[in-house]
C-alpha cells in the first residue's frame, strides 16, 4: 500500500512537472485564447510566429557558433581572451549593447553565446541591460518623436545602466553572490552553457574531420535549437497577449504629474508594460502631452524595455534566481536613477 502511494504521489509529482513546462504553456496559452476569446485568437498567434519568425535569423548563428565552439574545443580560447580584462569587458558590453539592434527578446541567443564562451557574468549583465534600450533605427526614431536630448539622453542611459549593472555584479560577485548563475537544466543544458568535452585538449578547427567533433556539434546544435525557440516563443506570446490586451490608454491613466514619486510610479507602470522600440516614442509623446513630465518619460522607456514581461522571460530561460533578481533590480532601480537625473537637468 505504501508503494503504492509513493508511486501515486511521483506520478502526481511528475505531472505537475509537464504541467508546468515551458511547451506546455506554449500550447495551453493559444487554446485558452481560442476557448476565451476566439476572435481575436488569429491575431494573437500571428503577432507571436511573425516576432519568433525576424528571430530565427539569430538563433540560427548562435546555433552555429555554440556547435563550432563546443565540437572544436574553441570555447577555452575565447574564454581565455577574457581573464583578466573584466572592467574592459563591462565597458565595451555596454557601449556594443547600446549599438546592438535587438529588442529584449533577440537578445538571447547572444547571451546564451556569451555565457557558453565564457564571458564574466558581469559584462554579460551589462550587455543584456544595454541592449534593449537604444539602436540606431531607434535612437533616430526617439528624436523624431521626442527631439535629440531625449534620445541622446536615452542612449547615455543605456550605456549607464550596462556599466551600473555590470560593475555592481562585479562587486556583488566578489562578495560571494552568484555562486551558482546559471538555471540548471536536466536536459542539455542551458542552451549550450555546460562545459565542452574537449576543455583540456587543444582546438581542432576542423572538427567535421572527426566522427566524435561532428556529432557533438550535431547534439550541441540541436539542443540549443530547440532551447531558444522554446523560450523565444513563450515570450513572444506573452509580447502578444500584452499587446493585444493592455491598451496605450490603460498605462496613459496610470502615469502623469511631476515630482520623485512620478518618475517611480513610470518606472514601476513600464516594468511590466511591452514597449516596442518603434512604438514607444509616440506613446511617451502623448503621455507627455497629458502632463508626464520628461524625468518619469524616460523612467516609463528604459523601465518598460528592460524589465518588461518578454524581457524577464529571457532573462529567466537562462540564469538562476538571484541573477534574475538582480537584473530586475538593475532595471528599474537605474530607471528611477536615470528618469531622477534626466528629469532634474530637463
Amino acid at each position: 500500500m505504501t508503494e503504492l502511494t509513493l508511486t501515486g504521489l511521483g506520478a502526481l509529482r511528475k505531472g505537475i512537472e509537464r504541467t508546468r513546462s515551458v511547451w506546455t504553456l506554449i500550447v495551453a496559452i493559444p487554446l485558452a485564447v481560442l476557448a476565451l476569446d476566439p476572435g481575436r485568437f488569429t491575431a494573437i498567434v500571428r503577432i507571436a510566429l511573425a516576432a519568433l519568425g525576424s528571430t530565427l535569423v539569430y538563433v540560427a548563428v548562435e546555433v552555429v557558433l555554440i556547435g563550432f565552439l563546443k565540437a572544436s574545443g574553441a570555447e577555452v580560447v575565447v574564454a581565455r581572451a577574457f581573464e583578466g580584462r573584466e572592467r574592459r569587458m563591462i565597458v565595451l558590453a555596454a557601449l556594443l549593447g547600446g549599438l546592438a539592434p535587438f529588442c529584449s527578446c533577440e537578445v538571447i541567443p547572444f547571451v546564451a553565446g556569451l555565457l557558453a564562451a565564457g564571458a564574466p557574468l558581469s559584462a554579460v549583465m551589462a550587455f543584456w541591460l544595454s541592449s534593449p534600450l537604444i539602436d540606431p533605427p531607434t535612437l533616430f526614431i526617439t528624436a523624431g518623436v521626442l527631439g535629440w536630448g531625449f534620445a541622446i539622453a536615452k542612449a547615455l542611459g543605456a550605456v549607464a545602466l550596462g556599466l551600473l549593472g555590470g560593475f555592481a555584479t562585479s562587486a556583488l560577485i566578489r562578495r560571494g553572490a552568484f555562486a551558482n548563475p546559471l538555471r540548471p537544466h536536466s536536459a542539455g543544458g542551458c542552451g549550450g552553457c555546460g562545459a565542452s568535452p574537449f576543455a583540456d585538449a587543444k582546438p581542432v578547427w576542423r572538427f567535421w574531420r572527426e566522427a566524435r567533433r561532428r556529432e557533438i556539434f550535431r547534439i550541441e546544435g540541436s539542443r540549443n535549437a530547440v532551447f531558444l525557440v522554446k523560450w523565444l516563443g513563450f515570450a513572444y506570446l506573452l509580447e502578444a497577449l500584452l499587446v493585444t490586451y493592455v491598451p496605450a490608454a490603460m498605462i496613459g491613466d496610470l502615469v502623469g504629474g511631476e515630482g520623485f514619486w512620478a518618475i517611480v510610479l513610470g518606472a514601476f507602470v513600464g516594468a511590466p508594460a511591452y514597449l516596442n522600440s518603434y512604438a514607444a516614442p509616440p506613446l511617451v509623446a502623448g503621455l507627455m502631452e497629458q502632463g508626464m513630465s520628461a524625468g518619469a518619460a524616460m523612467a516609463f522607456m528604459i523601465a518598460g524595455a528592460v524589465s518588461s514581461v518578454p524581457a524577464m522571460a529571457a532573462v529567466w530561460s537562462l540564469v538562476g534566481r538571484s541573477v534574475f533578481a538582480a537584473y530586475l533590480a538593475f532595471g528599474v532601480g537605474g530607471a528611477i536613477m536615470i528618469g531622477a537625473v534626466f528629469g532634474a537637468l530637463v
